[in-house]
């Protein structure tokens, strides 16, 4: 991962709320916050913290760390998968691996949570993927099926929901899907 200058765009999400939120690619200054970001054991079963990915995450030029910011502030993380990181959700969509893009560790840090911070972030992904990742069609995501909370996130924000499972690491998970490109086709 380079932390050069250019790759420090801001998206902002919504000019709908007095909330100021972004979505930025990972930069030094977030570092500090993110390592501080803390979750129940309720939640952290569904979804690593920052301080569990990043290292791999700025190793792999694969692995795209994104932290949703919030008046400047870091409020939660995620990170989006290119390349062999969607390989195995190959057979759940007919969008092909080039143009596919996972998205893993979704996340709210427990004090910024019940803000709308996540829904903003995730109304926001269409405008920051066509941005920085324009060859990118689809996103897919795994959540477990006892995530309901985070399905129900998923589903409002513009997530499908296509009947596709899967065993995960802690239970069976939905395989939901997120059109980027409205040219792109997946299963139904």
């Amino acid at each position: 991962m380079n932390f050069d200058a250019e790759s420090n765009t801001h998206v902002p999400i919504s000019k709908k709320t007095s909330k100021s939120v972004q979505l930025e690619l990972l930069q030094p200054q977030h570092l500090e916050e993110l390592l501080s970001f803390e979750l129940p054991e309720d939640q952290h079963r569904f979804t690593a913290l920052p301080v569990e990915v990043l290292e791999i995450s700025i190793r792999d030029p694969e692995r795209h760390p994104i932290v949703i910011t919030a008046d400047g502030q870091a409020v939660g993380f995620f990170v989006l998968h290119e390349g062999a990181g969607v390989s195995t959700y190959r057979s759940y969509t007919s969008t092909s691996s080039e143009q596919l893009m996972l998205l893993r560790a979704f996340l709210m840090d427990h004090q910024q949570q019940g803000k709308g911070y996540a829904r903003l972030a995730l109304e926001g992904l269409r405008s920051f993927v066509n941005e920085h990742f324009p060859h990118i069609h689809e996103i897919v995501l795994a959540v477990n099926v006892r995530n309901e909370p985070a399905q129900k996130l998923y589903l409002r924000t513009g997530f499908v929901d296509h009947g596709f499972r899967r065993p995960g690491a802690v239970g069976m998970q939905w395989i939901m899907h997120y059109m980027v490109n409205s040219d792109a086709s997946a299963f139904h």
